[in-house]
């Protein structure tokens, strides 16, 4: 996997500091710690609206947390695609979903440390389906499952807990989306943790 600013030195502690800064500005508090395992799936949720994604980076910094995240290909067109791959970002086709799927099992199984962002809404706009793609990635590759929040309502963001898959996705799904029923997005209408599609 390629460097990103949470492994930069110097770079990396002045982020932290950065994001620590405006958080407070912004009257946001962290919540939790990062997970004390070496490799999972991170799935953040609600993802209603672009300002999830420097409020997710500022809480992972502040967290210390080293993570890659996913999004759309169209993300990485010049001249931005070199800043969002040293953020973090790694371009996804989404005609090629079972393809990324395997592809990221075989990097857990290439790390001896790694933590990937996969949102399971896969869209900041309203959906009624939860995608499954986090579930089977980290069902094969043999990793648990970080939930982190952002709750607009109470202006907290965080981990929660480490969500071990068991291979019944209905169940586990069931347990998952619990965990999110009482999170409140920037824009609440658009965030449903409703059932899964019956593929990733």
């Amino acid at each position: 996997m390629h460097t990103t600013i949470f492994e930069t030195p110097v770079v990396n502690v002045l982020l932290r500091w950065m994001s620590i800064f405006i958080l407070r500005l912004m009257g946001w508090k962290v919540e939790g710690t990062a997970p004390a395992v070496s490799k999972f799936v991170l799935i953040a949720a609600p993802h209603t609206s672009n300002w999830d994604f420097p409020v997710t980076l500022m809480v992972c910094s502040v967290l210390r947390m080293r993570i890659y995240w996913m999004g759309k290909s169209s993300l990485f067109a010049m001249p931005f695609g070199p800043l969002m791959r040293w953020l973090g970002g790694i371009a996804v086709e989404r005609s090629k979903a079972g393809n990324l799927v395997q592809d990221t099992v075989d990097a857990f199984a290439r790390s001896k440390q790694l933590a990937v962002i996969v949102p399971p809404e896969g869209t900041r706009n309203k959906v009624t389906h939860w995608k499954t793609g986090f579930y089977y990635i980290a069902l094969g590759a043999q990793v648990p499952v970080a939930m982190a929040f952002l709750d607009f309502g109470r202006k907290v963001g965080g981990i929660g807990r480490l969500f071990e898959p068991s291979g019944d996705i209905d169940a586990d799904m069931v347990e998952i989306r619990r965990f999110y029923a009482g999170i409140t997005g920037r824009n609440p209408r658009q965030f449903d943790a409703g059932p899964t599609l019956p593929e990733s």
